[in-house]
């Protein structure tokens, strides 16, 4: 009875099974990641970019290393949305394994700014970790 009430309590929903952290931590802070930063006449997130060889971490806010969210391959494709701290991190969409690219809804304009909800993952990852453009 007493967890029931504990869990019941809980007001913040857990994050969705396929945002999930994949390293055991708690992160201290999350930014969703902002698309349509380049203004309505461009797709919301503007480049499509592969991950260097030797992969790397994806975190829940810039500067946030105590938790990771995923980890990309070398190779994968992911598309920047927004830069922070002076292109230290990238707030990127990326493709679950086996989901289409496409289904993301990053190639086409949104009228306004805003945070990204899906149906793809978001994340942040580390400046120098992607080949530009690629």
């Amino acid at each position: 009875m007493l967890l029931a009430l504990a869990l019941a309590g809980c007001s913040e929903a857990p994050p969705p099974a396929d945002n999930g952290p994949v390293v055991a931590g708690e992160p201290l802070a999350t930014r969703a990641v902002m698309i349509g930063t380049e203004g309505p006449s461009l797709p919301a997130c503007s480049s499509i970019s592969r991950v260097k060889a030797g992969g790397t971490d994806v975190y829940w806010a810039p500067g946030e290393t105590r938790a990771v969210k995923a980890k990309l391959a070398g190779g994968e494709k992911v598309s920047l949305c927004e830069a922070a701290e002076n292109d230290a991190w990238f707030g990127v969409v990326f493709a679950a394994p086996g989901t289409d690219p496409d289904m993301c809804g990053i190639g086409k304009s949104v009228p306004n700014a805003r945070e990204y909800q899906g149906p793809c993952r978001w994340g942040w990852i580390r400046g120098g970790t992607v080949q530009l453009g690629a």
